[in-house]
């Protein structure tokens, strides 16, 4: 029997989501699974102060978690900088405060209030002292994939035709079109998040298990075993075929 690998999509400030797709995935495979959380840790939900500091913690703890980088969290991340970035991937006149993106909400998480009259410089030199180090070292050693078996994990997706090593990171956590489009076989199962679906989708080649928690919907967790998947639900496994 292969050594099942758990996954959970686009988190987006849902801690109470969170626990909920941790309790499920330890029902199913013990306080040792292994899990691989896709990305997207922050912004538009309630809590990102919570998600981080839970994600941090337990990787801090040696927990057998692998927690991969998301266009939102380098956003949050370059914010932070000692100048703060504005991601060059975001439409003409959008910056990560856009009420689009949801930076407003996860620096209200941590207590910083954005407010329409306030300036850049003051909202920044607040939100670096409210932003705890521990969370800033998290979001800064966040690695932007992971290949363990058939399968690879990863925010947005790869370039079809790009071998792993030469992928940009810009790619692995902002493509769409090019990736999702794509109908040819990987060398992996790629398993991903980024772009919301009403509910998980198995595309024979990838797997996306952004199911729109930043909008209040559920949040998915999956399980793994080689290639074979199922969607963990309350009341167990429910499999997860190819469309």
């Amino acid at each position: 029997m292969l050594n099942p690998i758990y996954a959970i999509g686009d988190i987006h400030g849902q801690r109470e989501m969170l626990e909920t797709a941790l309790a499920r995935i330890e029902a199913d495979g013990g306080p040792d699974a292994r899990v691989v959380f896709l990305g997207d840790y922050v912004d538009r939900g309630p809590d990102s102060h919570g998600v981080v500091d839970l994600l941090a913690r337990g990787m801090a703890a040696g927990r057998n978690w692998v927690c991969l980088l998301g266009n939102h969290d380098r956003m949050f991340s370059m914010f932070l900088e000692d100048y703060p970035r504005t991601d060059d991937r975001l439409l003409v006149g959008y910056d990560w405060l856009h009420a689009r993106i949801g930076g407003e909400e996860t620096l209200g998480s941590y207590g910083v209030e954005v407010g329409e009259r306030r300036r850049i410089h003051e909202v920044h030199a607040e939100a670096l002292q409210a932003v705890p180090d521990h969370h800033r070292a998290f979001l800064a050693a966040l690695p932007d994939y992971h290949q363990e078996g058939d399968l690879l994990c990863v925010h947005a997706g790869i370039r079809p035709g790009v071998a792993l090593q030469e992928q940009s990171q810009n790619d692995k956590i902002w493509i769409r079109q090019e990736f999702l489009e794509y109908q040819g076989r990987h060398p992996w199962l790629v398993v991903h998040g980024h772009t919301q679906v009403a509910a998980p989708e198995h595309h024979g080649n990838r797997v996306n298990l952004d199911s729109g928690a930043g909008f209040g919907r559920p949040l998915t967790a999956a399980v793994f075993e080689g290639r074979k998947s199922w969607v963990l639900e309350e009341e167990g496994r429910r499999p997860l075929r190819a469309e």
